[in-house]
């Protein structure tokens, strides 16, 4: 089977650092943030029964979503059908699909609906955006590296110099103001977090009857 460093030329999003099953201790805290930050907002969410996270890659934030949400169905999706038979094998029991983000929004209605580290790598994010808000009957949440902070980390950690800091694939790159900027026609923003160096934004797609 091959990795997703191996894939990444065929894929919207690929894992080339493994965050996750990093032992440096820095990646670790840096990861505990974004896992309470993401979780401080998706407690002000209330109870829902459908989870989507769409681009989940090899499933890591699934798993969580899952065990955050005992009671829902939690449903991960990417393109890559080799990347979705490695999060079957990594995270038994949860239930995986191969589909495009472009077409998830006819796959609802979901009570929530999670796009983790995807945006930054998609060439029709508009696209994306509206496909993620006609799935979700109720929230959406969002995450992103926050720029140019990213690009200055990646630097100082002596990678991508040729590229100004720049990780393969991304091709946005938002700031704070900038992501809420593009996100505001189509949702109501109810919540964000900035976790190093992340933006997390939780909102209700506009003209959503969800609480």
């Amino acid at each position: 089977m091959r990795t997703a460093r191996e894939l990444q030329g065929e894929l919207v999003a690929g894992n080339l650092f493994d965050k996750y099953g990093s032992r440096n201790p820095v990646v670790r805290r840096l990861v505990r943030g974004f896992d309470r930050a993401l979780f401080e907002l998706l407690a002000t969410v209330g109870r829902v029964e459908r989870v989507l996270e769409v681009g989940c890659g090899e499933g890591h934030v699934t798993a969580k979503l899952a065990r955050h949400f005992p009671d829902a169905r939690v449903v991960g999706t990417d393109r890559s059908s080799e990347i979705i038979s490695q999060a079957r094998q990594l995270h038994g029991g949860i239930e995986f699909r191969v589909c495009s983000i472009y077409d998830v929004g006819d796959t609802g209605p979901w009570d929530l609906v999670v796009a983790s580290e995807v945006f930054e790598h998609l060439e029709e994010p508009e696209r994306a955006l509206d496909a993620v808000c006609r799935a979700a009957s109720g929230h959406v949440l969002i995450t992103v590296p926050r720029e140019p902070l990213w690009r200055i980390l990646n630097v100082a950690r002596g990678h991508y110099w040729s590229s100004l800091g720049n990780t393969p694939g991304h091709v946005q790159h938002w700031s704070r103001g900038a992501l809420l900027r593009f996100l505001e026609p189509r949702l109501d923003v109810v919540g964000t977090r900035t976790p190093l160096p992340w933006i997390q934004v939780l909102g209700l797609p506009r003209g959503s009857a969800a609480p």
